[in-house]
């Protein structure tokens, strides 16, 4: 008698992925509130040099690979095999992930050329 085994789930990649995601995303917005207090105390101009130093760059790295990670562990419970769900999942992540860093990058551009009103988005006047 043959018996169909059914793989349990990765649930614990899961929660690892999204703890990964969380916990980068803090220090990334720790970093970048830092980076942002120092340039309001020396009053320096904005540029995107912020945004391109290695501090900034790995918990970013941090967030995807996360997201990654996560992506991958929930196509699993759909059947779907690791390395598809990897072949799927980084592709997307790094596009994502590229998309984001290009708008942070025209978000501070914009706060340099026009300061917070310029990224306001309650005020239409």
């Amino acid at each position: 008698m043959m018996y169909y085994y059914i793989p349990q789930p990765p649930f614990l990649l899961i929660a690892f992925g999204f703890f990964i995601s969380i916990a980068s995303g803090f220090a990334f917005e720790s970093i970048l509130k830092l980076k942002y207090k120092e340039w309001r105390e020396t009053s320096d101009e904005l540029t995107i040099e912020i945004i391109n130093k290695s501090d900034l760059k790995i918990p970013f790295l941090g967030i995807c690979a996360g997201i990654c990670i996560f992506l991958s562990a929930s196509l699993e419970i759909f059947n779907v095999s690791s390395t598809l769900g990897y072949i799927l999942s980084i592709p997307m992540s790094a596009f994502i992930g590229r998309l984001i860093w290009k708008q942070l990058g025209e978000v501070l551009l914009q706060l340099k050329r026009g300061g917070s009103k310029a990224i306001d988005l309650d005020s239409f006047e």
